[in-house]
């Protein structure tokens, strides 16, 4: 049975976080139980790309580990893109729930915050949605592993490529929090390095922006070939919906959607999307292995969509962090996230969502990066078939390289 909004999560009003609260276990039960919290936004502006389906995607991985000698709950909570609440759930999770890892955490304000909290509580933490690569940089810590992608992929895969296509002038719109500041800073030193000139930008309040006209405007005046969508989600939709109204691209002008996800163009339809160029790190139709993985999954997920990039990270993560429980034994992973962390860098990695892979000392998994770009409407041979593949960045290329992000924990 999919998961869905309706069964659940359990309202605690419009104004409170949706937190779900473990039952209270007995010491014996404790001893061989991992919980794994999973803590995404499930109403907003993000919930499209990870919400139920991460869970779902969470609860699969735990399903098909099949734990030999212990129990493995998934709890879940809606954060509200807000880094008070995610702070407060991660304590109530890890002071009175018994939550052993924490897992995906988009909005990167939220994702540093929590990040924050694991290190304080010496507890294992798995970002996958969020995007800021200061999560392996400056403000890593020795309990945080980053999944999936981060802003200095996006960066180098889909900004590089615009600019040797010729997009060698930017105009930027950047939602104003540490994600989309993240985005621009690290695709504008890609955009001068290779020669290219950042013309202007506008920050746009997050969240609560739906109308981007002004900008769009702005953006239009700048008279910059390539206009950056620092954003993501419904943000990066209502750009891209907007541009086409105003006419924009028909003007000649390049839109470089630097964060976007199959769900945004299965939202936006091919006739709107088609010719934009968007980085992932997983798409369900790359090979065999993804293919698999999809069928097993799909049955689980709202609307009988395919994974995407942060659930089949979740899945990803989850199996990998077992594996380590399994290995150390549960007793012993429950007394350091510093030590489980450790053993996840040490171990290496391999799934059907991304293949095999390694965890480097700041906290990075890595695993190649995919230019993709969308299809057109008579190119497409169905639902969800959306995207060709344009290049690959291996893995070793994709990221920054461990000595460039100030991370502590890299021994020099």
């Amino acid at each position: 049975m999919p998961i869905t909004r309706r069964n659940l999560i359990v309202g605690t009003g419009a104004a409170a976080a949706t937190v779900q609260t473990a039952p209270r276990l007995g010491r014996a039960q404790t001893a061989g139980t991992i919980r794994i919290g999973v803590m995404n936004d499930q109403s907003g502006l993000y919930s499209h790309i990870g919400g139920v389906n991460g869970v779902a995607m969470a609860q699969a991985a735990a399903n098909e580990f099949n734990a030999r000698g212990f129990t493995v709950e998934v709890l879940r909570a809606d954060h509200q893109n807000r880094p008070d609440v995610g702070s407060n759930i991660a304590r109530q999770w890890f002071d009175r729930d018994g939550v052993d890892m924490i897992l995906d955490v988009p909005t990167s304000s939220v994702g540093l915050a929590v990040a924050g909290v694991a290190r304080e509580k010496d507890k294992a933490y798995i970002n996958v949605g969020a995007a800021s690569s200061d999560l392996t940089g400056a403000q890593c810590a020795p309990t945080t592993v980053h999944w999936v992608y981060d802003t200095y992929m996006l960066a180098k895969s889909t900004g590089g490529a615009m600019v040797r296509a010729g997009g060698d002038t930017w105009f930027f719109i950047t939602a104003d929090y540490a994600f989309g500041h993240a985005l621009e800073r690290d695709t504008t030193n890609f955009v001068r390095a290779a020669g290219g000139k950042v013309q202007g930008g506008v920050r746009t309040p997050f969240p609560g922006t739906s109308d981007f006209s002004s900008f769009l405007v702005q953006a239009q005046a700048s008279r910059a070939k390539v206009v950056g969508l620092a954003n993501a989600g419904q943000d990066t939709t209502n750009c891209i919906k907007q541009a086409a109204e105003f006419g924009l691209t028909r003007r000649g002008t390049k839109l470089a959607a630097l964060l976007m996800f199959v769900d945004d163009v299965h939202g936006l339809g091919l006739q709107t999307a088609q010719g934009l160029v968007m980085t992932e790190s997983f798409y369900w139709d790359l090979n065999d292995r993804t293919r698999a993985l999809t069928q097993r999954v799909r049955s689980r997920l709202t609307g009988n969509q395919v994974p995407n990039m942060v659930t089949a990270g979740n899945y990803s993560a989850v199996l990998h962090y077992l594996k380590v429980v399994s290995d150390m034994g549960v007793q012993a992973s429950k007394v350091s996230g510093t030590a489980v962390v450790n053993r996840m860098k040490a171990m290496p990695c391999d799934d059907d969502a991304f293949g095999p892979g390694t965890i480097r000392a700041d906290g990075r998994r890595l695993m190649p990066a995919f230019l993709f770009e969308v299809k057109k409407p008579e190119e497409s041979r169905g639902a969800w078939d959306y995207l060709k593949l344009l290049q690959t960045t291996p893995a070793e290329e994709a990221w920054r390289p461990i000595n460039e992000g100030g991370c502590p924990l890299v021994r020099s």
